[in-house]
């Protein structure tokens, strides 16, 4: 293996981080995270200058895309200048950030100014009550102006995310299709992964495939196979007629890990190989005891590497595989 390069067991060169810079949301999405979500103490949080530690050693090693996530990453304090210190880092092809919509009315500029170049914003229905009742916020609103503002502000390309439940809002994928279309949007549609306990729906019974949803957006809109890739997992379809890919993130229904080239850091510190599994690297040990070694470091995401499992085993008919939360882990 080079020394420049981050390879698992199985092949896979890891050239994506996404990167958690919090675990705190000041929305309650009912599928990421619990309504008394109780957060980690800020002390356990890594430092913005430990953040840009990490990424820097997984661009020596080799990254060339990075996506800062949450929680929701825009209430982090101080995250234009960890920001603008990535987006100055000449090795990265690609910078973004997953974000609820919230902040972006008063920050989308500043984003872009920092150098990122594209946004997903998350959104799971158009209607007001529905969209309340997902997030328990009824901010839709404040998303919306927020998402025209992301277009103002001139990003290369920006996607909406809709995870789809049967029953809750899979009437609504061909309008959301549309609203991309009208606004020159991607978006992509998710299966909901079973991350966390959650009480608001029984997973098994609101899971939605892609197959589904799909033909449903075949009803109103034409789909071609796309060979559009944004570094994800999502397969991408053209909206013909338009500018708008519509991608599909099957965890379920078509298991994805066979590309995989990402790994995911927490907020926290824990370096997770994987969605699907418990295991994770705790970091910020390593950061603490030797600060300033970055051979160090490298020397252990070289290793962590080799622990990487070969897939996930999500199981529709199974509330909790994994413990943790989305939230907790970074979208």
């Amino acid at each position: 293996m080079q020394d420049n390069q981050l390879l698992d067991p199985f092949g896979r060169r890891i050239s994506y981080l996404r990167l958690s810079v919090t675990d705190r949301c000041d929305f309650r999405c009912t599928y990421c995270m619990s309504e008394d979500m109780v957060f980690a103490p800020r002390a356990q949080i890594l430092s913005l200058e430990e953040l840009y530690t990490v990424a820097d050693a997984f661009i020596g090693l080799g990254v060339t895309r990075i996506r800062v996530t949450g929680g929701e990453p825009l209430v982090r304090k101080g995250l234009t200048s960890l920001l603008a210190r990535l987006g100055a880092r000449e090795e990265l092809e690609d910078l973004s950030i997953t974000s609820n919509g919230s902040q972006l009315g008063h920050m989308a500029a500043d984003l872009r100014g920092a150098g990122v170049t594209r946004l997903n914003i998350s959104l799971d229905s158009l209607q007001r009550e529905r969209f309340a009742a997902f997030t328990r916020r009824d901010r839709l609103d404040q998303v919306l102006a927020g998402i025209d503002a992301a277009r103002a502000a001139g990003f290369s390309r920006i996607k909406l995310n809709t995870v789809v439940q049967k029953g809750r809002n899979d009437d609504e994928v061909e309008d959301l299709v549309g609203f991309a279309v009208a606004r020159g949007l991607d978006i992509s549609f998710i299966e909901e992964m079973p991350l966390g306990s959650v009480s608001s729906h029984e997973r098994k019974v609101t899971l939605c495939t892609s197959d589904e949803v799909r033909e449903r957006v075949a009803q109103r809109f034409q789909l071609l196979p796309s060979s559009y890739r944004s570094g994800g997992p999502s397969r991408y379809y053209q909206v013909v007629g338009s500018g708008t890919q519509v991608g599909f993130i099957s965890p379920h229904s078509r298991n994805f890990c066979g590309d995989c080239n990402r790994v995911r850091v927490t907020a926290e510190g824990k370096l997770v190989l994987c969605l699907g599994h418990e295991g994770a690297l705790d970091l910020k040990a390593l950061l603490r005891r030797h600060p300033g070694d970055s051979q160090r470091l490298r020397a252990a995401l070289i290793e962590a590497l080799r622990l990487k499992p070969e897939r996930h085993h999500f199981e529709a008919d199974q509330q909790v595989q994994v413990v943790r939360f989305m939230s907790m882990t970074g979208g």
